[in-house]
């Protein structure tokens, strides 16, 4: 395969699709052919996404599809189902952001969604998270992101089952906080400035479509509320596991470096020294790093385990970004090899 090949996004006007059209901007090995926008078809990309002003490039349809090497689709729940005949004949590659082929059975689709058009695909479909599913990316032709909640808590808790810690019968209690950019670009009441600002808003105390990844993905069916807060980038998972026995902080320390010691973009932040000692969404915001830590509760048998990324890049574009490399031969890190700032305000 060519080191350069050509890419599309699909829904390149909304916030996760700017961010995939600012990634592929910078990276070595991909040209962008196309971007679509039902809403700002013939508009420049630099009137919706003023950071890529420098973009010779302009909205099109998405019903006029150019053939790329690779296409990526940031679409709403539902549209890419839709279309993914059309999706599959424009590219070799197709790498969905929506929840439409994150699930293998139709089943899962009836009960957390509202079923499946194609179920067909589901099959198919890869799971895109690398630090889960890198042994089977290369090669796939039909790649699905996660969802940035369910993301930052897999990777909270993967290293527990790597090391035999957890085996799935655990209670475990998840607490995520994210960023206002998880609800997308579309105004509502809930995300104005005045409705949103200064909340830590319970926005799905139970039944959150993405527990549905996680017990799929790690075998565990975890006890989930998501909260929303007053920040821009962000998902923060805080996972409160009681495990049968006793598990020391050595155990712990070996459980991470063994899951995550040779991952290019995970970083374990546990109890150390400074502002920072514990992960945080603000030293990852901008990037496609996530980090991961824990604290131990012997008094109450509990271990407090933490997980946080950008919920634009490590929960979707970037997580994106990078299965495709994978996918494609590419080197891993392409595109994706750069750090966030310090001091830097909300995320």
């Amino acid at each position: 395969m060519s080191d350069q090949l050509t890419a599309g996004v699909v829904g390149g006007s909304g916030f996760t699709g700017g961010e995939l059209l600012r990634l592929l901007d910078g990276h070595p090995n991909f040209d962008i052919e196309q971007a679509t926008s039902r809403s700002y078809e013939r508009k420049t990309v630099g009137h919706v996404h003023p950071n890529l002003r420098h973009l010779d490039l302009r909205f099109t349809s998405p019903e006029d599809l150019e053939s790329v090497d690779v296409l990526f689709t940031a679409t709403p729940h539902g549209v890419s189902m839709e279309h993914i005949d059309a999706f599959q004949d424009a590219a070799d590659t197709v790498v969905d952001l929506s929840a439409d082929f994150r699930l293998s059975e139709a089943a899962q689709y009836d009960e957390w969604y509202d079923g499946h058009v194609c179920p067909e695909y589901l099959e198919q479909s890869e799971y895109a998270l690398p630090e889960l599913n890198r042994e089977n990316l290369p090669g796939a032709d039909l790649i699905a992101a996660g969802g940035c909640n369910a993301t930052a808590t897999i990777l909270g808790l993967k290293p527990l089952f790597d090391a035999g810690i957890l085996s799935g019968d655990e209670q475990v209690v998840v607490d995520v906080k994210v960023g206002s950019s998880e609800g997308g670009a579309g105004a509502s009441k809930a995300s104005s400035h005045a409705e949103r600002s200064g909340i830590v808003r319970p926005y799905a105390p139970t039944g959150h479509r993405h527990e549905a990844e996680i017990e799929e993905y790690l075998g565990l069916s975890v006890s989930f509320t998501v909260h929303a807060v007053d920040m821009v980038r962000g998902a923060a998972a805080t996972c409160h596991v009681f495990p049968d026995g006793p598990v020391s902080k050595g155990d712990m320390w070996k459980a991470f470096r063994g899951s995550y010691g040779d991952e290019p973009f995970m970083r374990t932040v546990a109890g150390g020294g400074g502002v920072y000692r514990y992960p945080e969404p603000k030293s990852v915001a901008g990037t496609n790093f996530g980090e991961v830590g824990f604290e131990i509760d012997p008094g109450n048998r509990r271990l407090v385990v933490f997980s946080a990324i950008d919920n634009m890049m490590k929960g979707s574009a970037g997580q994106a970004v990078h299965a495709a490399n994978i996918a494609l031969g590419l080197d891993e890190t392409a595109g994706l090899d750069f750090t966030g700032f310090h001091p830097v305000g909300s995320p």
